[in-house]
């Protein structure tokens, strides 16, 4: 049996179209996910970028591609009033609701909260009822939970994770929700992935290198 590794960030509504349409991707394989919640914004700093939704442009067709594929794939979306958000909130309470990683329906009510019925995702009284229902086991604003998220957060970025949604499979890395065809075609042991294609793709040289 395989394993995937899913980081995810509750800001990003990428991460949650790949995250609704990963058991449709993995129908058919015999498969084992853990669900790993990241800060993106660390992600963001460790490579020296700025998010979409930080580049006005940017932010706007962000926006509208991800409704358009909402609809295109039949998956509930509506954009939070307030978008992007600080979600350190959000990612230590689903680490909070156990002793280990979240398990799916945690992770699912918390992008629930975020991406459906276009409410302010921190809105107080919203995250209280938020909390009462997932009852989490341990302090969300412990040092355990806190550091469980900067281990996450670390450990993704030495996977050569750089933004999410991110899966990683037999130390390979699909990045984003347009990767699950990949995903999917590489756990059916598409021919492509045993050509030589993977490896020379990181071995292309840079002509160019900006200050940053």
């Amino acid at each position: 049996m395989k394993h995937i590794t899913f980081y995810l960030d509750f800001v990003s509504p990428y991460a949650w179209l790949a995250f609704e349409k990963l058991p449709e991707a993995l129908m058919g394989h015999s498969i084992s996910v853990t669900y790993k919640p990241v800060l993106f914004a660390g992600m963001l700093k460790h490579h020296g970028q700025l998010g979409p939704a930080e580049i006005a442009p940017k932010r706007d067709w962000t926006y509208r591609h991800v409704l358009w594929l909402a609809h295109q794939h039949g998956v509930d979306l509506q954009l939070p009033r307030t978008h992007p958000f600080n979600p350190l909130a959000l990612l230590r309470l689903a680490l909070a609701c156990g002793e280990g990683q979240p398990n799916r329906y945690v992770c699912e009510t918390l992008f629930r909260h975020v991406w459906c019925g276009g409410a302010e995702a921190l809105e107080p009284e919203r995250l209280q009822a938020l909390t009462q229902q997932l009852a989490p086991v341990r302090e969300v604003a412990g040092e355990a939970v806190k550091q469980a998220l900067r281990d996450n957060t670390t450990e993704a970025i030495t996977h050569g994770v750089f933004g999410v949604p991110a899966m990683v499979v037999d130390d390979r890395l699909f990045w984003g929700f347009d990767a699950l065809p990949m995903l999917a075609d590489y756990l059916s042991g598409g021919d492509w992935f045993a050509g030589s294609d993977w490896d020379t793709a990181a071995s292309v040289y840079s002509g160019v290198t900006r200050a940053r």
